[in-house]
């Protein structure tokens, strides 16, 4: 139930967001603009929150939607309608969203996901052993000149 309530919650703010940006401003009709909400608000959310976000940050989660964003929006838009300018409005629309999918990451790791995503995220302390000699010195092993001294 919590996974409902994550995706319409994204499917919704993501469909006013799009509709502001590509209805407003670049004249998108809404049946285009609610199949790219659609179609990015449960990609999105499979693989931006629920894969790459637990395994990682904010950060690097927040640069892969937009990154995928930017791929949906400028794909669909390309294939749905016409126009010539569909590379910058793909790029504006994807800072959107971008922007918007940095505060709902900080919702899912305080309400959705579990436990277990924060724990991965700490910094690994490596040791390793150190020694005064880079080889061993046995009788066995030196050479004649070694010997003679």
């Amino acid at each position: 139930m919590k996974h409902i309530k994550a995706i319409a919650i994204k499917f919704v703010s993501s469909l006013v967001l799009l509709s502001i940006i590509l209805g407003l401003f670049f004249d998108m009709a809404f049946s285009n603009i609610l199949l790219i909400s659609l179609v990015l608000g449960v990609a999105a959310y499979i693989i931006g929150d629920l894969l790459i976000l637990p395994r990682t940050n904010n950060t690097v989660a927040t640069l892969a939607d937009f990154g995928l964003a930017f791929l949906i929006i400028w794909l669909m838009s390309e294939n749905l309608t016409y126009g010539d300018n569909h590379f910058s409005m793909s790029l504006i629309a994807a800072l959107g969203v971008a922007l918007f999918e940095y505060m709902f990451h900080k919702y899912l790791a305080r309400n959705i996901l579990p436990d277990r995503g924060r724990q991965q995220t700490t910094t690994l302390q490596y040791q390793t052993e150190a020694s005064e000699e880079l080889t061993p010195v046995r009788p066995d092993v030196r050479t004649d000149t070694d010997n003679n001294e």
